[in-house]
């Protein structure tokens, strides 16, 4: 591991989702569904904008999978039966900071670390909640989801190794995009979690 992925990573850490109270909650199954429906209201306009990160970056067939994944979600949505608007400000920043960093490769490149650097172990995680607690209501085709998600491991290291080469001031500017993207996921979950 280079030490600018060492960087990126320890950016990261400072905002795992994992360690978030509404990620938590859900693992234990205390979460109630209507807050799940809320989440997945709230981070779907996000989700369907990954693909230009993809794009920005020229790797059109992984925009591809992001578009599949978008309609994954889209069924995780119908399961829960949400269908609501985003309305949650925190989830308007994470959809603003995606988009405006997915308008360049850099900023793309650190978004995307963050996004995806994250996705297998929130994923797995989600996806044990969803079996051990949800079934009922989010049944396996529903799931998929998280169950791609948990086992897409090659974006990270791709990911780096672009990262690897950007140059020095590129490199400045994907460290910034990382962390803001990072501390924007964070709001969007405390969006959805604190209510009052």
């Amino acid at each position: 591991m280079s030490s600018r992925i060492d960087e990126l990573d320890d950016i990261v850490r400072q905002f795992d989702l994992n360690d978030h109270p509404f990620y938590t909650e859900w693992r234990a199954g205390t979460l109630p569904v209507a807050r799940l429906a809320e989440y997945a209201d709230e981070w779907a306009p996000f989700i369907s904008v990954v693909d230009q990160g993809w794009e920005r970056i020229g790797y059109p067939q992984y925009a591809a999978e992001e578009r599949q994944h978008d309609e994954l979600w889209s069924r995780f949505r119908a399961a829960l039966g949400a269908g609501g608007e985003m309305s949650r400000p925190q989830s308007a920043t994470l959809l603003a900071v995606g988009r405006h960093a997915f308008a360049s490769v850099p900023e793309s490149l650190g978004a995307l670390y963050s996004f995806e650097v994250q996705q297998p172990a929130t994923a797995s995680s989600k996806l044990a909640g969803l079996r051990e607690h949800y079934a009922g209501t989010v049944d396996a085709d529903a799931q998929r989801y998280f169950v791609e998600h948990a086992v897409e491991t090659d974006e990270p290291a791709m990911l780096a190794d672009l990262l690897d080469g950007l140059s020095d001031g590129e490199f400045a500017r994907a460290k910034t995009a990382c962390a803001i993207f990072s501390a924007a996921a964070w709001g969007a979950l405390d969006g959805v979690y604190y209510t009052d």
